[in-house]
């Protein structure tokens, strides 16, 4: 049997991608930047307008779930918070509801992450590096449109990000994946604690997720869609 599409909108260099096609998805990502390193097909295109094409078009339904990952920069607690406060960085365009308006008109099963912070996004379902037991924390918010998912229990961290924090350093059993100095991880360490070992690039590690988010997402989601009888995703809405 054929495996169900899966269309990755904001892809970046794929960390959701490898986690959905970990659960049993074929991926087509879509990223405005040449991510030469994506492992799945790929298309350069705005991400918005791609799927305004698939929309005029009616071939939309050629998918099982879209994924998205719009631009984070306007709603994160480090744009929020350290950023902003010292006056770094540039204004940002808030991408969501227009997205969600599109993915509703699509009417297929979505998800939409963002990171920790005031994206008007719903925290249906938040997920943790230690909840996998991985080397790093990043907690990210999905809303999942269309499905649901019992939400897992959030565990416990072992310890601290390791780094330099207000002029103190802190060791601990996580690694700071963003930035550099400061304590912040290597390459090398960022692909470990991810679990990401196909791109090699700083600013396309610091910004994915690992894919046993995404692998943990997909097969829950599959579960559901195939009635299979074991807890997991229920669909409220007809893939």
């Amino acid at each position: 049997m054929a495996r169900p599409l899966l269309l990755d909108l904001f892809c970046c260099a794929g960390g959701a991608a490898g986690g959905y096609a970990a659960a049993g998805f074929d991926v087509i990502g879509v990223d405005i930047v040449d991510r030469p390193r994506y492992p799945y097909r790929f298309v350069r295109a705005d991400a918005l307008s791609f799927l305004d094409d698939l929309l005029a078009r009616d071939t939309v339904h050629a998918f099982t779930l879209i994924h998205t990952s719009p631009p984070c920069q306007e709603g994160c607690a480090l744009t929020q918070g350290t950023n902003r406060a010292m006056g770094w960085g540039r204004e940002h365009t808030q991408l969501i509801p227009a997205l969600r308006a599109r993915l509703d008109r699509a009417g297929l099963p979505y998800v939409i992450e963002q990171p920790t912070g005031t994206a008007p996004v719903r925290k249906d379902v938040i997920l943790c590096g230690e909840m996998f037991g991985l080397g790093v924390i990043r907690h990210r918010n999905f809303e999942l449109g269309g499905w649901t998912v019992a939400r897992p229990a959030h565990v416990a961290h072992r310890g601290r990000v390791r780094g330099w924090r207000h002029g103190v350093y802190h060791d601990g059993p996580y690694v700071a994946a963003y930035g550099a100095g400061g304590g912040k991880a290597s390459i090398a360490e960022m692909q470990t604690a991810m679990g990401i070992d196909w791109t090699d690039v700083r600013e396309e590690l610091t910004e994915a997720i690992p894919p046993a988010y995404t692998e943990w997402l997909g097969r829950a989601f599959l579960a559901g869609s195939n009635r299979a009888g074991r807890p997991g995703a229920t669909l409220s809405r007809a893939a």
